[in-house]
């Protein structure tokens, strides 16, 4: 099994883990927790998959994603009722989550030899939209866009940082390791510390 196989593989799982608990706070059945914690799971690299033209999409290719998946939705259904506050387990696996899939989207691009641009976005197509899914469809504020919070912009630095990296000849290993740290940093700060970016504020306008 190689890096990008084990990359997928544990952002399978973490996703998978977060997409059941959110299930589990809307108190869906076990079929429910289960499908949500798929559709968390494979989002982002099912879509990184077609974009990059991959053939099969992952989890086509080897359905034990999916087996993965259903086993963490069973694990939730089964065990949150003993966890005391499931919202911030959520957060804290999200945070793991966005960082693993940001570091296997950017891998599966740069093994394909794409460009930058391509690059940085496949890491963060990778590392959010699995969560974003997650969080439409169980009618919860996105974490993408809860304000104040890095995010997206966690996943856009882990990837231009291995994309440096990269050009500076550095081996996958380290590479994909910087990505997902760089990610992970950049997000438990945000949660910790309040790091954000400026937000826009309204302002009356000129007359």
């Amino acid at each position: 099994m190689n890096g990008l196989a084990l990359l997928d593989y544990g952002s399978v799982l973490v996703f998978a883990l977060t997409g059941a608990l959110v299930a589990s706070r809307a108190q869906l059945d076990l079929v429910g927790i289960a499908f949500m914690a798929c559709l968390t799971a494979v989002g982002g690299g099912t879509v990184r998959d077609l974009l990059l033209d991959r053939h099969p999409v992952f989890w086509v290719g080897q359905p034990d994603y999916i087996l993965i998946a259903c086993g963490a939705a069973v694990l939730v259904f089964f065990t949150a009722h003993l966890v005391e506050s499931r919202y911030n387990w959520l957060i804290w696996l999200d945070s793991f989550a966005l960082s693993i899939a940001a570091a296997a989207g950017t891998g599966a691009a740069l093994s394909l030899g794409q460009t930058g641009v391509v690059i940085v976005l496949m890491g963060v197509t990778t590392g959010c939209l699995g969560g974003l899914m997650r969080d439409v469809v169980c009618n919860e504020v996105p974490l993408v866009l809860k304000q104040g919070e890095l995010y997206v912009s966690c996943a856009f630095a882990g990837a231009l940082v291995a994309v440096g990296l990269d050009r500076l000849g550095v081996e996958a290993l380290p590479t994909l390791g910087a990505c997902a740290l760089t990610c992970w940093v950049l997000r438990a700060g945000s949660l910790v510390f309040g790091w954000q970016l400026p937000v826009y504020k309204a302002r009356p306008p000129r007359r």
